[in-house]
Protein backbone atom coordinates (compact mmCIF):
# COMPACT_ATOMS: atom_id res chain seq x y z
CA UNK A 1 0.00 0.00 0.00
CA UNK A 2 1.00 3.37 -1.09
CA UNK A 3 1.15 6.12 1.80
CA UNK A 4 0.81 10.26 2.09
CA UNK A 5 4.70 9.75 3.06
CA UNK A 6 5.88 7.64 0.03
CA UNK A 7 5.22 11.13 -2.10
CA UNK A 8 7.71 13.63 -2.82
CA UNK A 9 7.70 16.43 -0.06
CA UNK A 10 9.27 18.92 -2.18
CA UNK A 11 8.61 19.74 -5.84
CA UNK A 12 11.27 21.68 -8.17
CA UNK A 13 10.40 25.59 -8.36
CA UNK A 14 9.76 25.04 -12.43
CA UNK A 15 7.38 21.74 -11.63
CA UNK A 16 4.91 24.33 -8.86
CA UNK A 17 4.44 26.87 -11.58
CA UNK A 18 4.23 24.27 -14.13
CA UNK A 19 1.60 22.44 -12.11
CA UNK A 20 -0.44 25.54 -11.09
CA UNK A 21 -0.75 26.60 -14.88
CA UNK A 22 -1.74 23.07 -16.25
CA UNK A 23 -3.95 23.09 -13.32
CA UNK A 24 -5.75 26.05 -14.32
CA UNK A 25 -5.53 25.83 -17.90
CA UNK A 26 -6.54 21.95 -18.17
CA UNK A 27 -10.01 22.59 -15.48
CA UNK A 28 -10.52 25.34 -17.96
CA UNK A 29 -10.53 23.22 -21.30
CA UNK A 30 -12.60 20.42 -19.13
CA UNK A 31 -15.27 23.09 -17.74
CA UNK A 32 -15.91 24.49 -21.44
CA UNK A 33 -17.56 20.82 -22.89
CA UNK A 34 -19.38 19.54 -20.57
CA UNK A 35 -20.08 15.84 -19.24
CA UNK A 36 -22.96 13.68 -20.70
CA UNK A 37 -24.94 16.76 -22.40
CA UNK A 38 -27.33 14.34 -23.54
CA UNK A 39 -28.28 12.47 -20.07
CA UNK A 40 -30.73 13.83 -17.31
CA UNK A 41 -29.63 16.21 -14.81
CA UNK A 42 -26.76 16.78 -16.60
CA UNK A 43 -28.10 18.62 -19.05
CA UNK A 44 -29.07 21.27 -16.86
CA UNK A 45 -25.52 21.36 -15.64
CA UNK A 46 -24.36 21.67 -19.41
CA UNK A 47 -26.82 24.52 -19.76
CA UNK A 48 -25.33 26.41 -16.76
CA UNK A 49 -21.66 25.80 -17.97
CA UNK A 50 -22.57 27.08 -21.62
CA UNK A 51 -23.95 29.97 -20.45
CA UNK A 52 -20.97 30.99 -18.43
CA UNK A 53 -18.65 30.34 -20.94
CA UNK A 54 -20.71 32.18 -23.48
CA UNK A 55 -20.68 35.04 -20.81
CA UNK A 56 -17.19 34.94 -20.30
CA UNK A 57 -16.21 34.94 -24.24
CA UNK A 58 -18.53 37.38 -25.01
CA UNK A 59 -16.95 39.92 -22.35
CA UNK A 60 -13.44 39.52 -23.08
CA UNK A 61 -14.28 40.19 -27.42
CA UNK A 62 -16.57 43.35 -26.33
CA UNK A 63 -13.80 44.82 -24.07
CA UNK A 64 -10.74 43.14 -24.86
CA UNK A 65 -10.05 41.37 -28.44
CA UNK A 66 -13.15 42.86 -30.76
CA UNK A 67 -12.56 40.19 -33.00
CA UNK A 68 -16.50 41.16 -34.33
CA UNK A 69 -19.25 42.77 -32.55
CA UNK A 70 -21.15 39.35 -31.77
CA UNK A 71 -19.62 35.89 -31.36
CA UNK A 72 -21.71 32.71 -31.23
CA UNK A 73 -20.11 29.10 -30.86
CA UNK A 74 -20.58 27.56 -34.94
CA UNK A 75 -22.47 23.96 -34.51
CA UNK A 76 -19.84 20.83 -35.15
CA UNK A 77 -16.80 23.05 -34.93
CA UNK A 78 -14.01 24.39 -32.54
CA UNK A 79 -12.51 26.66 -34.83
CA UNK A 80 -14.72 29.27 -35.24
CA UNK A 81 -13.72 32.95 -33.91
CA UNK A 82 -15.54 32.45 -30.73
CA UNK A 83 -13.48 29.90 -30.00
CA UNK A 84 -10.21 30.96 -30.69
CA UNK A 85 -11.26 33.84 -28.10
CA UNK A 86 -12.18 31.44 -25.73
CA UNK A 87 -8.92 29.95 -26.19
CA UNK A 88 -7.04 33.28 -26.02
CA UNK A 89 -9.10 33.76 -23.00
CA UNK A 90 -8.06 30.57 -21.04
CA UNK A 91 -4.57 31.18 -21.99
CA UNK A 92 -4.92 34.98 -20.34
CA UNK A 93 -6.89 33.62 -17.14
CA UNK A 94 -4.07 30.50 -17.00
CA UNK A 95 -1.34 32.61 -17.01
CA UNK A 96 -2.68 35.68 -14.48
CA UNK A 97 -3.62 32.81 -12.19
CA UNK A 98 -0.09 31.68 -12.46
CA UNK A 99 1.23 34.47 -11.70
CA UNK A 100 -0.97 35.69 -8.49
CA UNK A 101 -0.95 32.19 -7.40
CA UNK A 102 3.20 31.79 -7.55
CA UNK A 103 3.34 34.83 -5.12
CA UNK A 104 0.85 34.14 -2.68
CA UNK A 105 1.95 30.64 -2.27
CA UNK A 106 5.33 30.52 -2.77
CA UNK A 107 6.03 28.85 0.31
CA UNK A 108 4.27 25.57 -0.69
CA UNK A 109 6.84 22.53 -1.57
CA UNK A 110 4.00 20.16 -3.33
CA UNK A 111 0.93 20.14 -4.59
CA UNK A 112 0.50 15.62 -4.41
CA UNK A 113 -3.14 15.82 -3.51
CA UNK A 114 -3.90 18.44 -6.01
CA UNK A 115 -2.00 16.53 -8.59
CA UNK A 116 -3.96 13.27 -7.78
CA UNK A 117 -7.16 14.75 -8.25
CA UNK A 118 -5.92 16.34 -11.85
CA UNK A 119 -5.15 13.49 -13.16
CA UNK A 120 -8.38 11.65 -12.08
CA UNK A 121 -10.37 14.82 -13.63
CA UNK A 122 -8.46 14.34 -16.77
CA UNK A 123 -8.29 10.71 -17.48
CA UNK A 124 -12.69 10.86 -16.83
CA UNK A 125 -12.59 13.39 -19.26
CA UNK A 126 -10.97 11.59 -22.00
CA UNK A 127 -12.63 8.66 -20.99
CA UNK A 128 -15.80 10.48 -21.70
CA UNK A 129 -14.49 11.69 -25.22
CA UNK A 130 -13.87 8.29 -26.06
CA UNK A 131 -17.13 7.04 -25.26
CA UNK A 132 -18.83 9.79 -26.63
CA UNK A 133 -16.87 9.39 -30.08
CA UNK A 134 -16.92 5.66 -29.96
CA UNK A 135 -20.17 4.22 -29.45
CA UNK A 136 -21.31 6.83 -32.10
CA UNK A 137 -18.39 5.18 -34.67
CA UNK A 138 -19.30 1.62 -33.57
CA UNK A 139 -23.20 2.54 -34.48
CA UNK A 140 -22.27 3.75 -38.03
CA UNK A 141 -23.71 7.32 -37.10
CA UNK A 142 -20.83 9.86 -37.17
CA UNK A 143 -19.69 9.37 -40.43
CA UNK A 144 -22.68 7.89 -43.01
CA UNK A 145 -22.13 5.71 -46.22
CA UNK A 146 -21.87 8.42 -49.06
CA UNK A 147 -25.61 9.14 -50.62
CA UNK A 148 -26.25 9.53 -54.43
CA UNK A 149 -26.10 13.49 -54.09
CA UNK A 150 -22.50 12.99 -52.79
CA UNK A 151 -21.63 10.25 -55.61
CA UNK A 152 -22.91 12.54 -58.11
CA UNK A 153 -20.57 15.57 -56.88
CA UNK A 154 -17.43 15.73 -58.99
CA UNK A 155 -14.65 14.59 -56.56
CA UNK A 156 -12.42 18.40 -57.49
CA UNK A 157 -15.56 19.58 -55.71
CA UNK A 158 -15.81 18.86 -52.68
CA UNK A 159 -14.28 20.33 -49.50
CA UNK A 160 -11.32 18.40 -47.85
CA UNK A 161 -13.35 17.83 -44.77
CA UNK A 162 -16.40 16.02 -46.61
CA UNK A 163 -13.73 14.19 -48.62
CA UNK A 164 -12.06 12.89 -45.36
CA UNK A 165 -15.96 12.25 -44.02
CA UNK A 166 -16.85 10.43 -47.05
CA UNK A 167 -13.20 8.50 -47.07
CA UNK A 168 -14.14 6.99 -43.72
CA UNK A 169 -17.80 6.97 -43.92
CA UNK A 170 -17.67 4.59 -46.92
CA UNK A 171 -16.18 1.76 -45.05
CA UNK A 172 -18.39 0.60 -42.02
CA UNK A 173 -16.12 -2.25 -40.97
CA UNK A 174 -13.20 0.71 -40.12
CA UNK A 175 -15.58 2.97 -38.86
CA UNK A 176 -16.16 0.16 -36.37
CA UNK A 177 -12.87 -0.38 -36.08
CA UNK A 178 -11.89 2.99 -35.20
CA UNK A 179 -15.18 3.66 -32.99
CA UNK A 180 -13.72 0.01 -30.95
CA UNK A 181 -10.23 1.55 -30.40
CA UNK A 182 -11.70 5.07 -29.25
CA UNK A 183 -14.14 2.97 -26.45
CA UNK A 184 -11.54 0.57 -25.42
CA UNK A 185 -9.39 3.80 -24.46
CA UNK A 186 -12.68 5.00 -22.68
CA UNK A 187 -12.74 1.36 -20.30
CA UNK A 188 -8.79 1.55 -19.83
CA UNK A 189 -8.95 4.79 -18.32
CA UNK A 190 -11.57 4.42 -15.63
CA UNK A 191 -9.17 1.52 -13.75
CA UNK A 192 -5.83 2.55 -12.42
CA UNK A 193 -4.16 -0.68 -13.58
CA UNK A 194 -4.94 -0.44 -17.17
CA UNK A 195 -4.51 3.53 -17.35
CA UNK A 196 -1.24 4.05 -18.56
CA UNK A 197 -1.80 1.15 -21.70
CA UNK A 198 -4.93 3.24 -22.49
CA UNK A 199 -2.99 6.60 -22.39
CA UNK A 200 -0.20 4.61 -25.11
CA UNK A 201 -3.57 3.65 -27.01
CA UNK A 202 -5.09 6.88 -26.58
CA UNK A 203 -2.25 8.73 -27.45
CA UNK A 204 -1.90 6.69 -31.01
CA UNK A 205 -5.57 7.27 -31.42
CA UNK A 206 -5.91 10.91 -30.62
CA UNK A 207 -2.38 12.05 -32.39
CA UNK A 208 -3.87 10.30 -35.67
CA UNK A 209 -7.43 12.21 -35.30
CA UNK A 210 -5.70 15.73 -34.58
CA UNK A 211 -3.34 14.65 -37.92
CA UNK A 212 -6.69 14.26 -40.02
CA UNK A 213 -7.89 17.06 -38.36
CA UNK A 214 -5.18 19.50 -39.83
CA UNK A 215 -4.44 17.73 -43.02
CA UNK A 216 -8.11 17.76 -44.17
CA UNK A 217 -8.56 21.19 -42.42
CA UNK A 218 -11.83 19.66 -40.37
CA UNK A 219 -13.06 22.19 -37.81
CA UNK A 220 -12.51 20.80 -34.68
CA UNK A 221 -8.24 21.16 -34.71
CA UNK A 222 -8.09 23.02 -31.35
CA UNK A 223 -10.21 20.37 -29.66
CA UNK A 224 -8.41 17.44 -30.63
CA UNK A 225 -5.13 18.91 -29.91
CA UNK A 226 -6.29 20.15 -26.77
CA UNK A 227 -7.13 16.03 -26.16
CA UNK A 228 -3.47 14.90 -27.14
CA UNK A 229 -1.90 17.47 -24.62
CA UNK A 230 -4.20 16.08 -21.72
CA UNK A 231 -2.74 13.02 -22.36
CA UNK A 232 0.90 14.24 -22.49
CA UNK A 233 0.18 15.89 -19.34
CA UNK A 234 -0.71 12.28 -17.98
CA UNK A 235 2.00 10.73 -19.43
CA UNK A 236 4.54 13.06 -18.54
CA UNK A 237 3.31 12.53 -14.98
CA UNK A 238 4.64 8.71 -15.50
CA UNK A 239 8.39 9.66 -17.20
CA UNK A 240 10.58 8.69 -14.87
CA UNK A 241 8.39 4.95 -14.67
CA UNK A 242 8.28 4.64 -18.76
CA UNK A 243 12.13 6.10 -19.03
CA UNK A 244 13.22 2.99 -16.92
CA UNK A 245 11.15 0.63 -18.92
CA UNK A 246 11.52 2.19 -22.49
CA UNK A 247 15.00 3.58 -22.20
CA UNK A 248 17.18 2.22 -19.22
CA UNK A 249 15.56 -1.23 -19.52
CA UNK A 250 15.50 -1.19 -15.67
CA UNK A 251 12.47 -2.22 -13.42
CA UNK A 252 10.28 0.56 -13.32
CA UNK A 253 9.51 2.10 -9.88
CA UNK A 254 6.20 1.62 -8.69
CA UNK A 255 2.94 3.90 -10.14
CA UNK A 256 2.83 6.60 -6.94
CA UNK A 257 0.41 8.80 -8.85
CA UNK A 258 -3.21 6.93 -9.06
CA UNK A 259 -3.01 4.47 -6.05
CA UNK A 260 -3.02 7.06 -3.08
CA UNK A 261 -6.18 8.09 -2.27
CA UNK A 262 -6.27 10.55 1.11
CA UNK A 263 -9.22 8.62 2.82
CA UNK A 264 -11.88 6.18 3.15
CA UNK A 265 -14.12 8.48 2.50
CA UNK A 266 -12.78 10.14 -0.64
CA UNK A 267 -12.36 6.33 -1.45
CA UNK A 268 -15.96 5.78 -1.25
CA UNK A 269 -16.77 9.05 -3.27
CA UNK A 270 -14.73 8.45 -6.15
CA UNK A 271 -16.56 5.18 -5.94
CA UNK A 272 -19.58 6.35 -6.41
CA UNK A 273 -18.53 8.95 -8.83
CA UNK A 274 -17.13 5.98 -10.86
CA UNK A 275 -20.28 4.20 -10.96
CA UNK A 276 -22.49 7.58 -12.20
CA UNK A 277 -19.76 7.89 -14.88
CA UNK A 278 -20.57 4.03 -15.86
CA UNK A 279 -24.19 4.56 -15.77
CA UNK A 280 -24.10 7.53 -18.03
CA UNK A 281 -22.15 5.38 -20.24
CA UNK A 282 -24.67 2.87 -20.53
CA UNK A 283 -27.29 5.48 -21.07
CA UNK A 284 -24.95 6.94 -23.55
CA UNK A 285 -24.85 3.30 -25.31
CA UNK A 286 -28.71 3.15 -25.51
CA UNK A 287 -29.38 6.46 -27.15
CA UNK A 288 -27.40 5.49 -30.66
CA UNK A 289 -28.90 1.66 -30.42
CA UNK A 290 -32.31 3.34 -30.07
CA UNK A 291 -31.81 5.53 -33.08
CA UNK A 292 -30.23 3.19 -35.27
CA UNK A 293 -33.18 0.81 -34.77
CA UNK A 294 -36.01 3.38 -35.75
CA UNK A 295 -33.98 4.68 -38.38
CA UNK A 296 -34.22 0.64 -39.32
CA UNK A 297 -37.58 0.28 -39.04
CA UNK A 298 -38.58 3.36 -40.78
CA UNK A 299 -37.10 2.78 -43.42
CA UNK A 300 -38.25 -0.61 -43.99
CA UNK A 301 -41.78 1.02 -43.52
CA UNK A 302 -41.23 3.61 -45.37
CA UNK A 303 -43.58 4.50 -48.69
CA UNK A 304 -41.55 6.26 -50.73
CA UNK A 305 -43.49 8.38 -53.26
CA UNK A 306 -40.71 8.35 -56.29
CA UNK A 307 -38.20 5.17 -55.72
CA UNK A 308 -34.93 5.93 -54.34
CA UNK A 309 -32.03 6.93 -57.61
CA UNK A 310 -31.25 9.43 -59.79
CA UNK A 311 -33.97 11.10 -62.51
CA UNK A 312 -32.25 12.81 -65.57
CA UNK A 313 -34.56 15.66 -66.80
CA UNK A 314 -36.11 15.02 -70.43
CA UNK A 315 -38.27 17.60 -70.88
CA UNK A 316 -38.25 21.07 -69.21
CA UNK A 317 -41.39 23.35 -69.28
CA UNK A 318 -41.74 26.71 -67.54
CA UNK A 319 -44.42 29.05 -68.18
CA UNK A 320 -45.35 26.85 -71.25
CA UNK A 321 -42.30 26.94 -72.69
CA UNK A 322 -39.97 24.21 -73.49
CA UNK A 323 -36.74 24.74 -72.79
CA UNK A 324 -33.33 22.66 -73.78
CA UNK A 325 -31.83 20.75 -70.47
CA UNK A 326 -28.33 22.09 -71.82
CA UNK A 327 -25.12 20.81 -69.99
CA UNK A 328 -23.69 23.85 -69.38
CA UNK A 329 -27.29 25.68 -68.38
CA UNK A 330 -26.71 26.44 -64.81
CA UNK A 331 -30.29 26.90 -63.75
CA UNK A 332 -31.97 24.59 -65.61
CA UNK A 333 -32.55 21.97 -63.48
CA UNK A 334 -30.52 18.49 -64.97
CA UNK A 335 -31.26 15.98 -62.81
CA UNK A 336 -32.83 15.09 -59.22
CA UNK A 337 -31.62 12.60 -57.08
CA UNK A 338 -34.16 11.19 -54.32
CA UNK A 339 -32.12 9.58 -51.41
CA UNK A 340 -32.88 6.60 -49.35
CA UNK A 341 -34.76 6.99 -46.33
CA UNK A 342 -34.33 10.37 -44.90
CA UNK A 343 -37.35 12.21 -47.17
CA UNK A 344 -34.46 14.68 -48.98
CA UNK A 345 -33.51 15.16 -52.24
CA UNK A 346 -31.07 17.07 -54.64
CA UNK A 347 -31.37 19.15 -58.23
CA UNK A 348 -28.26 19.39 -60.47
CA UNK A 349 -28.81 23.48 -60.36
CA UNK A 350 -27.04 26.56 -59.17
CA UNK A 351 -30.55 28.05 -58.29
CA UNK A 352 -30.22 29.99 -55.12
CA UNK A 353 -33.54 28.84 -54.17
CA UNK A 354 -32.19 25.95 -52.82
CA UNK A 355 -30.01 25.23 -50.48
CA UNK A 356 -26.50 24.25 -51.63
CA UNK A 357 -24.67 21.32 -51.24
CA UNK A 358 -21.46 22.35 -53.54
CA UNK A 359 -23.26 22.37 -57.17
CA UNK A 360 -26.30 20.61 -56.29
CA UNK A 361 -29.38 21.87 -54.52
CA UNK A 362 -31.11 20.70 -51.38
CA UNK A 363 -34.81 20.25 -50.87
CA UNK A 364 -36.82 18.19 -47.87
CA UNK A 365 -40.12 17.39 -49.14
CA UNK A 366 -43.32 15.63 -46.87
CA UNK A 367 -45.47 13.73 -49.53
CA UNK A 368 -49.34 12.70 -49.56
CA UNK A 369 -49.33 9.73 -51.51
CA UNK A 370 -53.04 9.82 -51.59
CA UNK A 371 -53.28 12.76 -53.51
CA UNK A 372 -50.01 12.64 -55.20
CA UNK A 373 -48.45 15.81 -53.89
CA UNK A 374 -45.61 16.98 -51.94
CA UNK A 375 -44.66 19.76 -50.55
CA UNK A 376 -40.91 20.83 -50.52
CA UNK A 377 -39.33 22.60 -48.53
CA UNK A 378 -35.88 23.59 -46.99
CA UNK A 379 -34.48 24.39 -43.40
CA UNK A 380 -33.58 27.97 -42.33
CA UNK A 381 -32.52 29.41 -39.22
CA UNK A 382 -36.38 30.82 -38.32
CA UNK A 383 -37.21 26.87 -39.06
CA UNK A 384 -38.92 25.43 -42.50
CA UNK A 385 -39.64 27.71 -45.64
CA UNK A 386 -42.01 25.88 -48.22
CA UNK A 387 -40.30 26.43 -51.38
CA UNK A 388 -42.56 24.94 -54.26
CA UNK A 389 -45.37 22.08 -54.14
CA UNK A 390 -45.28 19.11 -56.82
CA UNK A 391 -48.15 17.17 -58.40
CA UNK A 392 -46.68 14.02 -59.62
CA UNK A 393 -47.29 10.95 -61.83
CA UNK A 394 -45.55 7.60 -62.10
CA UNK A 395 -45.71 5.03 -65.00
CA UNK A 396 -46.56 1.68 -64.32
CA UNK A 397 -42.70 0.50 -64.06
CA UNK A 398 -42.00 3.89 -61.94
CA UNK A 399 -39.00 4.64 -64.07
CA UNK A 400 -41.25 7.72 -65.44
CA UNK A 401 -41.91 10.31 -63.49
CA UNK A 402 -44.41 13.51 -64.62
CA UNK A 403 -44.45 16.51 -62.33
CA UNK A 404 -46.04 19.49 -62.25
CA UNK A 405 -44.30 22.52 -59.73
CA UNK A 406 -45.74 25.46 -58.82
CA UNK A 407 -42.68 27.79 -57.47
CA UNK A 408 -43.69 31.17 -56.72
CA UNK A 409 -45.15 33.00 -59.95
CA UNK A 410 -43.54 30.26 -62.16
CA UNK A 411 -45.29 26.78 -63.56
CA UNK A 412 -43.09 24.11 -64.07
CA UNK A 413 -43.35 20.82 -66.15
CA UNK A 414 -40.61 18.44 -65.79
CA UNK A 415 -40.32 14.58 -67.14
CA UNK A 416 -38.40 12.47 -65.83
CA UNK A 417 -36.55 9.41 -66.65
CA UNK A 418 -34.72 7.09 -63.94
CA UNK A 419 -30.99 6.85 -65.08
CA UNK A 420 -29.38 3.54 -65.21
CA UNK A 421 -26.02 4.76 -64.48
CA UNK A 422 -23.92 2.53 -61.61
CA UNK A 423 -21.76 4.25 -58.78
CA UNK A 424 -18.38 2.05 -58.35
CA UNK A 425 -18.45 4.03 -55.16
CA UNK A 426 -21.69 2.29 -53.89
CA UNK A 427 -20.72 -1.19 -54.82
CA UNK A 428 -19.08 -1.99 -51.70
CA UNK A 429 -16.33 -3.75 -53.58
CA UNK A 430 -13.82 -5.96 -51.54
CA UNK A 431 -11.01 -8.52 -52.71
CA UNK A 432 -8.70 -10.64 -51.43
CA UNK A 433 -7.15 -10.90 -55.15
CA UNK A 434 -7.51 -7.93 -57.02
CA UNK A 435 -8.84 -8.46 -60.41
CA UNK A 436 -6.77 -7.33 -64.01
CA UNK A 437 -7.91 -4.44 -65.27
CA UNK A 438 -9.52 -5.34 -68.80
Amino acid sequence: MIHKNDYPATWPLWQRVLFRFFLIYLLLQVFARPFFEDVPVFSLIAQAQHYVCLLLVTLFNTYVLHFKDKLLPMERSSDSLFHWAQLILFLTLAVTSTLVWSILDRKRKSYNRASLFLVIILRYYIAYISFMYGIIKIYGLQMPFPTLTYMATPVGDLLPVKLSWLYIGYSAPYQIFSGILEFTVGALLLYKRTLTLGLFIGLGVYINVLMMNLGYNIPVKIFSAHLVLMILYLLARERERLASFFIFNRPAPQNMLYHFVPSKTMRIVLLAVKSIFIVAVMYLLAGPYNYKKRQVIANSKEIKPIPYGLYNVTTFVKNNDTLPVLANDTLIWKDIIFERGNKFASVNTCDTLFKKIYNRGIFYYKADTLKNTMVCFKHTTKGKATIFNVRYKLSGNKEHVQMWVKLKKDSLYLELDKSNRKFRLGEKQFNWVTPERE
